[in-house]
C-alpha cells in the first residue's frame, strides 16, 4: 500500500506541475505518511520530482520556442542560486521556514493574478529610456535568483513562484509559462539533488517510487495541455494556489 500510494501521489503531483505547478505538495505528504523523516522528505521529494519536471519541459518544448533567447540567462541564475538554497537546507531546520511558507505563497498568488498589470505600469511609465529598462531587467533576475534559493531549499510552490515571475515579465502564454518554469525547475532540482545526494540526503528507494509516478504523469499532462483552454488553466493556478496557501498558513499558526 505504501508503494501504490507513493506512485499514485507521484501521477497526479507532476501532472499537477505541468499544469499549474504545486506537485509536491501531494508527493510531499505522501513521503511523511510512508514514514520518511521530515528533512530526508523534503530532499527526497525534489529528488522525485526532477524527471517531471524535464519530461514535461519536452513536451512544452514548441510552446518554449519563441523564448529560446531567454534559455541560458535563465539556466545560469537557476543552476547558481538553485545550489544556494540547497546548501541553506543543510543549515536551517524545516521548522523555521514552514513558518516563512504561507506568506511566500501568499505573495506568488498576488504576483501571478497582478503580475501583467503590473509590468505593464512599468513599461508605461519607462517609455523608451534605456536605464529604466536594464533596471527593470535587473529587478527581474534578482527575483529569479530568490525563487531559486526558495526551490533549492524547499521544492513545494516553486512552479507557482515561477508562474509568478514570468508574468511579472511580461508573459501571457500560459504554455510557454509552464514549458520555462519546468526547464527552470529542472535546473533548480538538478543541482540541488546532486548536493542531497552528496550529503546523503536522500530516501532512494520511497524517492524512486515516487519518481516514476511524477515522470509519467508530468509528460501526459503537458502533451494534453493544450487542448485545455489557458483561461481555465489561469483559473485553476489562481484556485489552487490560494488554497494551498490557506493551508500553509492553518498548519503554521492554527494547527
Amino acid at each position: 500500500m505504501t508503494e501504490l500510494l507513493l506512485f499514485l501521489a507521484g501521477l497526479l503531483g507532476g501532472a499537477l506541475n505541468s499544469l499549474a505547478g504545486g506537485g509536491s505538495f501531494i508527493v510531499f505528504p505522501a513521503l511523511l505518511f510512508s514514514g520518511v523523516p521530515p528533512v530526508l522528505a523534503n530532499a527526497s521529494n525534489t529528488y522525485a520530482a526532477l524527471p517531471g519536471y524535464v519530461s514535461g519541459a519536452t513536451g512544452y518544448w514548441k510552446a518554449m520556442a519563441p523564448y529560446k533567447d531567454r534559455l541560458i540567462v535563465y539556466g545560469i541564475v537557476s543552476a547558481l542560486f538553485g545550489y544556494i538554497g540547497a546548501e541553506l537546507l543543510l543549515v536551517v531546520s524545516d521548522e523555521l521556514f514552514s513558518m516563512v511558507v504561507p506568506w511566500l505563497m501568499g505573495f506568488a498568488v498576488a504576483l501571478f493574478i497582478f503580475g501583467n498589470r503590473i509590468n505593464t505600469a512599468i513599461k508605461a511609465r519607462s517609455g523608451e529610456r534605456r536605464g529604466m529598462k536594464t533596471l527593470g531587467a535587473a529587478l527581474l533576475l534578482v527575483l529569479l535568483a530568490a525563487v531559486c534559493v526558495y526551490g533549492g531549499f524547499f521544492n513545494a510552490g516553486l512552479g507557482i513562484l515561477l508562474l509568478a515571475f514570468l508574468a511579472m515579465a511580461g508573459m501571457t502564454d500560459i504554455h510557454a509559462m509552464n514549458g520555462l518554469k519546468l526547464y527552470i525547475s529542472s535546473i533548480v532540482a538538478l543541482v540541488a539533488v546532486l548536493r542531497f545526494a552528496f550529503d546523503g540526503s536522500i530516501d532512494w528507494y520511497h524517492g524512486s517510487i515516487a519518481l516514476v509516478g511524477v515522470t509519467i504523469g508530468g509528460y501526459v499532462a503537458a502533451r494534453l495541455a493544450r487542448f485545455i483552454p489557458s483561461l481555465w488553466i489561469r483559473i485553476g493556478v489562481i484556485v489552487y494556489g490560494i488554497g494551498m496557501t490557506g493551508y500553509f498558513f492553518w498548519v503554521a499558526y492554527f494547527a
